[in-house]
């Protein structure tokens, strides 16, 4: 049972990756895309493609809050008693990013709307970095099973700064693709270039990252390095076979395939962590089944789990699909 409801977490944790990571994404390349003039089409059509869904992706963190301090009380304790500083800072993220994306809509003074854009631009930067550097001194053993670990160590270290840098750019490589497939469907064929090279120097920065992060890997977190190399290879050349195939397929392709070996390839990443780290939940010191709670609350977590995701998913999918057919509109 407790492995079960691990599973579903993690299940939780890829959606978010991918969902919310694309959103993250699209924030970055708002804020490369230059001054006013020179990124006034690039930003529309962020605006156009995040304006329906990006509260929606939300869902997923809430989901993950939720399974993981009912399911796994004392990994919980230990997280957030260890890594208050950055899980502070990426709230704090969420926040401002909702705040500047919809106030810079709603402001008519130019110096508000640059100010408003300028919030979301940056948090959608810094909230997945904080959020990688989470995960870093999750996997890397920094945080301990009773909690209270060292507050700026247990992630301003080498495997926690790979993995803020790593989620960044995986975020960015998500996003442009699937705002060069959008320019596409739409017909802006400029925007279709601009972000396909984007797609390309994303891909390119993180695979750069990702394979010189294994000696990083190697030295700072030897039993992550060993699983990743063992029981989540498999997983990760799948990650590298999805990100080649997307990049190839972003010109000729239908966009929706491109989009899907985007998602691969990011899902995979996550899942991979989640396969080289079991079965421990901390690091390599504490178990799934030595954090879990009690059997009634795990089986009563499943059902009510189980009824969240069969009333959410159908919403969700339906909202996607809409949005990507176009029949929501432009908001």
């Amino acid at each position: 049972m407790s492995t079960f409801a691990a599973v579903v977490l993690f299940t939780g944790v890829v959606f978010y990756a991918v969902l919310g990571g694309a959103d993250y994404g699209a924030g970055f390349w708002d804020l490369t895309a230059g001054g006013a003039r020179r990124g006034r089409a690039p930003r529309h059509l962020i605006d156009m493609v995040l304006a329906p869904v990006w509260e929606a992706n939300h869902v997923w963190l809430i989901f993950c809050l939720v399974m993981l301090w009912t399911g796994f009380p004392a990994a919980f304790a230990a997280i957030t008693t260890t890594l208050y500083v950055p899980l502070g800072l990426a709230a704090l993220g969420v926040v401002t990013r909702g705040c500047g994306f919809a106030f810079r809509k709603a402001f008519t003074a130019t110096e508000h709307q640059r100010a408003a854009g300028a919030a979301f631009a940056f948090s959608s930067v810094l909230t997945p970095f904080f959020l990688g550097t989470v995960a870093g001194g999750i996997a890397s053993g920094r945080v301990p099973s009773t909690g209270g670990g060292d507050p700026l160590y247990s992630w301003l270290n080498p495997t926690s700064l790979l993995g803020g840098v790593l989620a960044v750019l995986v975020c960015a490589f998500v996003a442009a693709v699937f705002l060069t497939a959008e320019a596409r469907r739409r017909g802006y064929h400029g925007l279709r270039r601009y972000f396909a090279r984007r797609a390309r120097i994303g891909a390119l920065a993180a695979g750069f990252v990702a394979v010189a992060g294994i000696g990083v890997l190697h030295a700072d977190a030897p039993h992550l390095t060993h699983g990743l190399l063992t029981r989540g290879l498999p997983l990760m050349i799948i990650s590298a076979v999805c990100g080649l195939g997307s990049l190839t397929l972003l010109r000729h392709a239908p966009p929706r395939v491109a989009q899907a070996c985007a998602v691969g390839a990011a899902a995979t990443v996550v899942a991979g962590w989640g396969v080289a780290q079991y079965p421990y939940l901390l690091g390599d010191h504490l178990t799934i089944a030595e954090a879990a709670a009690p059997a009634p609350t795990l089986l009563a977590l499943t059902v009510v789990a189980a009824a969240a995701l069969i009333l959410v998913v159908p919403a969700l999918a339906l909202l996607f699909a809409l949005h990507q057919t176009g029949d929501l509109g432009d908001t």
